[in-house]
Parts: structure tokens; sequence; C-alpha cells
């Protein structure tokens, strides 16, 4: 058995294929002791993998838009997809049997900070045909996160990655009417990523082997089964809360499409990046990602 650390850019249901992989014992079972941790920032998270103080990362495609050839992101390569789409949730104060996206027009809501959540929200409004500068955006309160600021009653509406959303709604704090992957549509959202040198040794093959035979489980296994293997992994949350926030990402099948980062997925998140003027260079689909074949 042969050590292999993980390690989460952040953490979430949202990255079920990879949980499993761990919680499934499908590492295990390729000879594999997996050891995971949870990084202070994606960029944190880059950095730990260039200096080889993990072997694979949870992080996004959209980590190697930086400069070409800096030290980090010429190290790396990101070879495999978790999720095909933005994994955010909207959250309504009220309940809205029919939400509509021209409702958050003229509102007051909490919304991811900046990098790819807040550029994945405005490309969905986008899309829906709304004006992103109609919505107010509102900061958390002082010393309250932004779950613990809408609680108390700061906003309209709320965007968060679930579980924090199925939360908010068991507790009655309020709704979930709306998933930005949806409206978005199929990019390279989350992604796996090792060292190129990493990718070519025998370590690479037997983790690709676990991690095909895991996300084939998570896509052909109900949300209840899943959550029941996984519930260790988040000791405070209840079941059924996780339960119904895998069931949601499954409906919008953020797992489903090739393992592989195709390169069509690459150029649509390209183009969310440019449409909000993230972009100080054209990302290279083959300096980012390496295309590695799957069981």
């Amino acid at each position: 058995m042969e050590k292999i650390h993980i390690q989460f850019s952040r953490f979430s249901a949202f990255y079920s294929p990879l949980i499993i992989a761990i919680a499934g014992n499908f590492l295990q079972e390729e000879g594999f002791i997996p050891e995971w941790s949870i990084a202070s920032s994606p960029s944190d998270a880059t950095l730990a993998l260039a200096n080889g103080s993990v072997d694979i990362i949870q992080s996004a495609v959209s980590q190697g838009f930086g400069p070409s050839g800096s030290k980090h992101n010429s190290k790396v390569s990101h070879f495999a997809q978790i999720n095909q789409m933005d994994g955010f949730f909207i959250t309504s104060r009220k309940q809205q049997t029919n939400f509509k996206w021209h409702n958050l027009e003229g509102s007051k809501m909490i919304l991811q900070p900046g990098g790819q959540p807040l550029a994945m929200f405005k490309y969905a409004c986008k899309k829906a045909g709304i004006d992103f500068n109609k919505i107010e955006k509102i900061n958390p309160l002082p010393d309250l996160d932004m779950d613990q600021s809408f609680r108390i009653g700061h906003g309209d509406y709320i965007q968060q990655q679930g579980p924090a959303p199925q939360q908010l709604e068991a507790d009655g704090y309020g709704y979930v009417v709306a998933n930005v992957g949806a409206q978005v549509g199929v990019c390279a959202f989350s992604s796996l990523a090792a060292r190129k040198v990493w990718l070519e040794g025998d370590k690479c093959f037997a983790f690709i082997n676990a991690y095909s035979k895991a996300r084939n489980f998570i896509n052909e296994h109900s949300a209840i089964e899943i959550s029941s293997i996984e519930k260790p992994f988040f000791p405070d949350l209840p079941q059924d809360v996780l339960s119904t926030c895998i069931d949601q990402y499954k409906k919008t099948d953020c797992w489903g499409g090739p393992i592989q980062i195709t390169e069509q997925a690459f150029n649509s998140t390209v183009e969310i990046f440019n449409y909000n003027g993230l972009l100080q260079r054209q990302p290279v689909y083959s300096e980012i990602c390496k295309d590695i074949k799957f069981i």
C-alpha cells in the first residue's frame, strides 16, 4: 500500500466523485492509503501541488489561466473533470414557486466576492437576459460570514455552494430557487490537477482506475446511498440535508459527461472569463490540460 495525499481547494458535497473515491474504498482497492486535507485557498493548493507537498488537488481549470510559464502553473496539468457545471445555488428569503431570473433585478443579494463563482453568476445573468448591474450586491454584515448574515435577515437572495443552501432551507431561513450551473450550461468547472511528472508514472494510472470507478458509482447510485457513504466526511451535517444536496446536483447532471476535460468545455470556460474581462492572455488548452484516457 502506498500513500497518496489529496488536497481540496474547497470542501463540499459538490466534489462527491473525489470524496467517494476515498470514502468508498476505490483508492484503497488500487493499493493506495489516501490522506486528504483542505487548503487555505485555491492558490495555496496549487502551490502545495507544485512543490510536491501533495499528489493531487481538487482545483479548477481557470486556476491555470494565469501567466504562461509561471513557476507553479508550468509544473501542473489539469487531467480530469469533477464537475461539468457550476455548483452554486441561489436561495431566496421568500418562497417562489415560479422563480424567474428577472426576479433578481432590483433585489439585494449576497454574492460570492469574486473569482470563478462571481464570473459564472454574471454570465448566467447574461444568458438569462437580465442586467447584473440592477442587482444590488451587498456584503456580509461586520463580523459575520455570508451564511450568518442571511440568517439574521440581511439580503433577499444569497449565492452559495451546496450543501449550505440546503441547510438554510432545512432550517427555515430560505428556499433554494435556482442552480447557477443549469443556467450557465456545460463548461470546464472543477478539475483534478497533478504535477506533470506524476502524471507520467504508474501511480497516475492506478488513480485513474479508482477515480473512474468512483465517478461511475456516483452516477449509478441514489443520493441516499451516496450520502450514507459520505456522511463521516460531514459530521455536523444532517444526512437528509446531505442527501438533498447530492440529489439536486445529480438532477443537473453536473457529474455527467466525459471524465476528460474536453477542449469544448475548456473553451466554454474561456468564453465566460473573456466575457468578464478577466483574461490577460488567451489560455491554451494544451498548456493547461492533459488528455488522459479513462476506463
